[in-house]
């Protein structure tokens, strides 16, 4: 016997479409990432309001909870905290904070202080310059033509549509062999170059040497050679002579 299902395909499709909905939309990033960007920052903190240099710059992506001062950093000992940096007046983190965390790709990066930054929210920009080929595509903000976002918020709301978006960092894969199966540290890590032959010292314009490992050269002990020393020196040019005055 086979059991045939009664449920009529538009009451079950229609729940099964919000439950994925629902999924797709706890699956935007990670679960800090939308506190960090509502968070305000750079406040006075509420929890040490008399003491001096209280500003609230600092963010528990394990708490996910209020902006935090250097004060509150000790009862947050065990969790990442990362510090939120200001450029005219828009809050910024830099690219070797949240670059670990999240993939930031198709996000236009900017150097300050000679630091890579990213932007945490989109800046909506009303009328891009002349010329202008790329923009954001959330706030219309002019960019290179090789980025699509001008901050994290924005690239969030890509992903709505896009689903090709993602901030998981993809596992690097070797070079060596196509299954992964390699060493990426062997691959990444700086090779000590070869030596040929002799370690030029302070004599070196005298040595020689052969690149040719299989040469005989190369077996044969090389010493370097003395220039020569020349042992004669320059006669000194005479003046004009001078005869002796005559006396008759």
């Amino acid at each position: 016997m086979v059991m045939v299902s009664m449920d009529s395909p538009g009451g079950g499709g229609g729940g099964a479409m919000a439950q994925q909905q629902q999924q797709s939309e706890e699956d935007l990033g990670p679960p800090w990432l939308r506190p960090l960007l509502q968070t305000s920052f750079f406040v006075a903190c509420g929890a040490h309001p008399d003491l001096s240099k209280n500003e609230c710059n600092l963010f528990c992506l394990g708490c996910t909870g209020d902006a935090l001062c250097a004060y509150c950093v000790p009862a947050h000992r065990d969790h990442h905290v990362v510090q939120i940096r200001r450029s005219s007046y828009h809050n910024v983190i830099r690219v070797s904070e949240v670059g670990k965390l999240i993939d930031i790709s198709h996000v236009q990066t900017y150097v300050i202080n000679s630091a890579k930054i990213v932007f945490l929210n989109g800046r909506p920009q009303a009328r891009p310059g002349k010329g202008v080929t790329n923009t954001c595509e959330i706030c219309c903000r002019s960019l290179p033509d090789s980025f699509r976002f001008c901050s994290l918020g924005c690239k969030l709301g890509g992903m709505r549509w896009d689903p090709s978006l993602t901030f998981a960092i993809r596992p690097k894969r070797s070079q060596d062999s196509g299954d992964g199966s390699g060493s990426d540290y062997e691959s990444f890590s700086p090779k000590k170059p070869r030596k040929a032959g002799y370690e030029l010292g302070r004599f070196d314009r005298g040595v020689r040497w052969s690149d040719d490992e299989g040469s005989k050269s190369n077996t044969a002990p090389i010493t370097p050679t003395t220039p020569p020393i020349n042992r004669c020196r320059p006669s000194r040019r005479k003046g004009i002579p001078h005869r002796a005055p005559f006396y008759g």
